[in-house]
């Protein structure tokens, strides 16, 4: 007999006197509303509940990235009584699970090990709001309250960093090799050692975990797309939103769940429910499906069509975000879209618009970029800067009837190559990049490998003001000679989109917000969220290895407060 039951049996039989009295003598005066509203009031979600998560309480989750994975596993630890995670593609993972540069930690036992030399990593937080621009700058004065907002994201990001580092390396995730990025002062870029991608690494490594927790309070449905989200209609006052729909009144809605659909018919795996029919599930929900880089011809169209014809990372698919905004939440930052500066070109296939990335790390680890032979940028500056000095070039910009792409080279020397190794591996089988001898390149470019190697060796400032070399050995010996002998790793590369910093506003508790970003606090009830679906963190451009972080952090705060509410509906 569950705790419902006996609580059930114990309200009957200490209420029934009572409700006998109520019913000869009071029940004509009492509104049906009334006592509709005690009811559920005794009873919270006694009734919908039991018909569809067999008496107890659940957590949904949306969205089977690392966000949602992290939320699911945060909500089961801490004690939710069910956990429901909804996936709209076939497996999990998202964009997540492609994820190849690492997740940033500071500081963290893995980073001492690795740079003994360095000292402790105190600028996490100041290389966060600098890479953030002038979308937190400009608000010092015109919008203070805002940029506290911003500021209180951050600081929750970076300040929990380490204890997301702490945390997947105890589910036993390897994250002992520390590389330095574009845009950050300090190595805090954590990856394994092995040829597993960091993404691919800690999404199998949580999955599992998740299914030896989880047991029989925890479960998986894939191929299902929510088609909206379910609010109290005793609470929710509708209104016009203003683009040609409904949304909750944001001073009174509350989410109890979702309606879905499976995208794939009962015979073929998936959820096993007609592929036809609507569903439904109830309880508190968290938000994790994503950005919407893949929605070329829906939200980014309509946010940045300046970007049309940009080859991409993100596989096509529409965003989500219009189902939090039909609750009333507020968007922020749409505007603002990541164009990653290495995206490799195939040469058997170069105007495929959806392109593998080349992972930050190759620069962090040493590689640099050229054009026409020559160094043109600090390889370690902003994915911002990068980009925007790429695309900037002459010449370039064009090509096939419509896509953008430009001409840019992508060097490795041995040493680099050898600390990239579980990367390189991989993008040599593909031929995004392959080996070629020193003595085999042009002149130009042999000049540009000569200036570089006395720049590693100390000898020149940078005119670029690089000041991290990774693990770059080509020429840096005591002679100062390039090895004509030496093999190289070359690949094309090009600028694409990569990652989209806008989205619903929400605050350090992971809450989803009805109101505008430095204006009074007002959290959808029932409705959090976590990832790249989030906006206000990140700004104008986000540092590598910030994605997962983001990932991990929210998402176990998410989970963590929705299961607080699921558990007090159960007690």
């Amino acid at each position: 007999m569950t705790r419902r039951q006996i609580r059930l049996i114990f309200y009957l039989a200490v209420l029934s006197p009572i409700a006998a009295v109520v019913y000869h003598h009071l029940l004509p005066s009492i509104p049906d509303a009334f006592m509709t509203d005690l009811v559920n009031r005794l009873f919270p979600s006694e009734t919908s509940a039991m018909t569809s998560q067999a008496s107890r309480p659940c957590v949904i989750i949306v969205g089977g990235g690392l966000a949602g994975l992290s939320a699911a596993y945060s909500a089961l630890c801490a004690g939710a009584p069910s956990v429901c995670l909804l996936e709209r593609a076939s497996k999990l993972g998202g964009n997540s699970i492609k994820a190849s540069s690492g997740i940033n930690g500071a500081p963290t036992r893995f980073q001492q090990a690795a740079w003994p030399n360095l000292g402790p990593d105190e600028t996490f937080w100041d290389d966060t709001v600098r890479s953030a621009g002038a979308r937190l700058s400009s608000q010092t004065t015109s919008q203070p309250a805002a940029r506290a907002q911003r500021e209180s994201l951050i600081s929750v990001l970076t300040q929990r960093s380490a204890d997301a580092i702490n945390f997947l390396a105890d589910l036993g995730v390897d994250l002992t090799v520390v590389a330095q990025l574009g845009g950050h002062s300090h190595p805090r870029t954590h990856r394994g050692a092995g040829k597993t991608p960091p993404g691919a690494a800690i999404i199998t490594t949580l999955v599992a975990k998740l299914k030896e927790a989880g047991g029989d309070r925890f479960e998986l449905m894939t191929d299902c797309e929510v088609t909206r989200l379910l609010t109290d209609p005793t609470n929710a006052a509708v209104s016009s939103n203003g683009n040609g729909g409904s949304s909750a009144d944001h001073q009174s809605v509350t989410v109890v769940g979702v309606e879905y659909r499976s995208t794939k018919d009962s015979g073929n795996g998936g959820s096993g429910h007609d592929s036809t029919s609507l569903h439904q599930l109830t309880g508190p929900v968290i938000f994790t499906t994503g950005g919407f880089g893949g929605d070329t011809h829906g939200l980014l169209a309509r946010y940045r069509p300046d970007l049309d014809g940009m080859p991409s990372t993100n596989d096509p698919r529409p965003g989500t975000h219009h189902l939090l905004a039909a609750v009333g939440a507020k968007l922020v930052d749409m505007d603002s879209v990541q164009i990653h500066p290495t995206g490799f070109v195939d040469p058997a296939n170069p105007l495929v618009p959806v392109k593998f990335l080349a992972a930050e790390l190759l620069r962090g680890e040493g590689g640099i970029l050229l054009h026409n032979g020559k160094r043109f940028v600090n390889e370690l500056e902003t994915r911002e800067h990068v980009s925007n000095t790429i695309m900037a070039l002459p010449g370039d910009g064009v090509e096939g009837a419509s896509l953008r792409q430009w001409d840019i080279q992508l060097l490795l020397d041995p040493g680099a190559a050898e600390a990239a190794a579980g990367h390189m591996g991989f993008y040599l089988w593909k031929g995004l990049m392959k080996k070629q001898k020193v003595s085999e390149l042009d002149a130009t470019t042999k000049e540009a490998l000569e200036e570089y190697a006395s720049i590693v060796r100390r000898e020149k400032e940078d005119p670029f003001r690089r000041k991290a070399f990774g693990h770059w050995k080509l020429g840096v010996n005591s002679d100062g000679i390039v090895d004509e002998n030496a093999e190289v790793c070359v690949g094309r590369v090009t600028p694409i989109v990569h990652f989209t910093m806008g989205g619903a506003v929400f605050n350090e508790h992971a809450q989803v917000l009805s109101s505008e970003l430095g204006e009074e606090q007002k959290p959808i009830q029932g409705l959090w969220a976590a990832g790249e679906i989030t906006g206000g963190i990140h700004g104008d451009n986000r540092l590598g290895g910030s994605s997962l972080l983001e990932c991990v952090v929210y998402g176990r705060i998410a989970g963590a407060e929705a299961a607080d509410v699921a558990k007090r509906a159960y007690v």
